[in-house]
């Protein structure tokens, strides 16, 4: 048997982001506490060259390599870039919570690197293994991020049940995977989807196997009714944990469901569409109405999460490039929301002290209008009230549905969508009419407060350019379709 050395130049930024995080593990080993701060800029730039490599290397047509397991793409590009911008605030804004916390370790960060890479795995495979791969690299450094607080009995329980479900869907996702396997011969994702396009979509092989697939992948996002470690996952977690469970592993999802379902299932398209309808009306239905009952941001936030991945699901049910670019358009500015939403929970936060419950919000216009308005925008782009950028990304899966023909979801959307607007006017309710409870002051970092700054104002500042994030979707979707 010959072996083929592989093309390293298209996975130079994985292995950079690798790389780097095994080094900062073995630097931190000999960094004194009041030197910590070098794990924490270490990760910043690794983030920033993976950010300079990726774009230096972007390939204007699909990049094939390691035995066609590893894709380099607009698709892929795109993800990363996202990532990296995410994580870069999440390790920011999650610095000064972790020293107050005794918790300002590398393992930390080194941790946050490794789920970093597999994200960049998932958004660049494509094959069955590679996918799997990145998927459990991921799942693994959430578990112990999760668990990373040892004294907190909720932290524990919280990664416990995390762990526990994960590898129950994982097993599902791969007992899909091997009947899919069984039926198509091959576990390539591209070959898979040509073998399925030869064969009867009532196959049986493929049906079951597709049902344990969208089961792996519903758990993943948090749908219902796989969604029962969402609240648990964000409420039982350090808040600067379940920060970066919010954000960037939303990213992983999107390529999840675009590489296993569009890139390979399209052709059982009919079959799959059905069953996310169903997951989709639950999501935004169970998510939205618990959500309002919480009293605990945190949970509320995690109810919201629930929610927000039925609208993501509109764009790919509908099952046309335009529905794929609009999904992807929304996650990216999920992820942005959900990362100041958070941003401004650790920094109303204090040693001690956590403002997880909705009263700790009372009066925050009173404290420091500036804050009370960042938080006004996140709350109101979370809503989809316009002008705010979340308007446009409901505005546009929705489109999306109706294209399809699929009308009476589009009023569902709609309705739910009303719905949840509830508790997120309830914050800003109690920030600007009630009286605030809380008297002391507000302190943070001066780079925290401007990139918190920056993420909020964001929401309106990109409008002027959101048709050319929509053109940058499409031509990543492009190389999909």
């Amino acid at each position: 048997m010959k072996f083929v050395t592989p093309d390293m130049l298209p996975a130079m930024p994985e292995i950079f982001v690798f790389s780097m995080a095994c080094a900062i593990l073995v630097i931190d080993l000999f960094l004194s506490e009041r030197m910590r701060a070098v794990s924490y800029w270490l990760t910043q730039a690794t983030l920033a060259g993976a950010a300079v490599l990726t774009l230096k290397l972007a390939a204007v047509a699909p990049v094939f390599t390691f035995n066609g397991m590893f894709v380099a793409d607009n698709l892929a590009d795109l993800l990363k870039l996202g990532t990296y911008a995410i994580t870069f605030f999440v390790f920011a804004y999650s610095r000064e919570y972790l020293r107050d916390r005794g918790m300002y370790r590398g393992e930390y960060f080194v941790l946050g690197l490794f789920g970093v890479v597999g994200v960049m795995v998932m958004a660049s495979a494509s094959h069955f293994l590679t996918l799997y791969l990145g998927l459990e690299l991921m799942s693994l450094s959430l578990y112990a991020m999760i668990a990373f607080q040892r004294n907190s009995g909720t932290a524990t329980e919280a990664a416990m049940k995390y762990f526990v479900l994960g590898a129950i869907a994982s097993g599902m996702l791969l007992y899909g995977m091997s009947m899919i396997y069984g039926a198509t011969g091959s576990l390539e994702i591209a070959a898979v989807s040509r073998a399925i396009g030869k064969m009867s979509p009532d196959n049986i092989i493929l049906i079951f196997g597709l049902v344990f697939v969208i089961a792996g992948l519903a758990f993943k996002v948090g749908a219902v009714p796989f969604h029962m470690w969402v609240p648990d996952v964000y409420h039982g977690a350090p808040t600067a944990v379940a920060l970066y469970v919010g954000t960037a592993p939303k990213l992983a999802a999107f390529a999840l469901f675009l590489r296993l379902l569009v890139g390979g299932l399209e052709p059982l398209a009919g079959s799959w569409q059905t069953m996310l309808i169903i997951i989709t009306v639950l999501s935004m239905a169970i998510g939205n109405i618990i959500a309002i009952a919480q009293d605990n941001i945190k949970r509320m936030l995690a109810y919201s999460s629930i929610s927000h991945m039925g609208f993501f699901l509109l764009g790919i049910l509908s099952v046309e490039p335009n529905g794929y670019s609009s999904s992807l358009f929304y996650i990216l500015v999920y992820a942005v929301m959900s990362a100041g939403a958070f941003g401004m929970i650790i920094l109303l936060s204090r040693s001690g002290f956590e403002a997880e419950r909705l009263e700790d919000f009372k009066g925050l216009n009173q404290r420091s209008p500036w804050h009370a308005f960042l938080m006004l925008l996140l709350m109101l782009s979370m809503a989809g009230v316009p002008p705010t950028v979340g308007f446009y990304a409901k505005l546009l899966v929705i489109q999306s549905v109706i294209k399809a023909g699929m009308i009476p979801l589009a009023v569902v959307a709609v309705l739910f969508a009303v719905i949840g607007a509830y508790y997120y006017l309830r914050v800003i309710k109690l920030m600007y009419f009630d009286d605030a409870t809380e008297k002391t002051p507000i302190r943070a970092g001066r780079d925290m407060q401007v990139l918190l700054g920056i993420n909020a104002l964001l929401l309106v500042g990109v409008l002027p350019w959101v048709g050319t994030i929509m053109e940058l979707c499409r031509q990543a979707i492009q190389a999909l379709t």
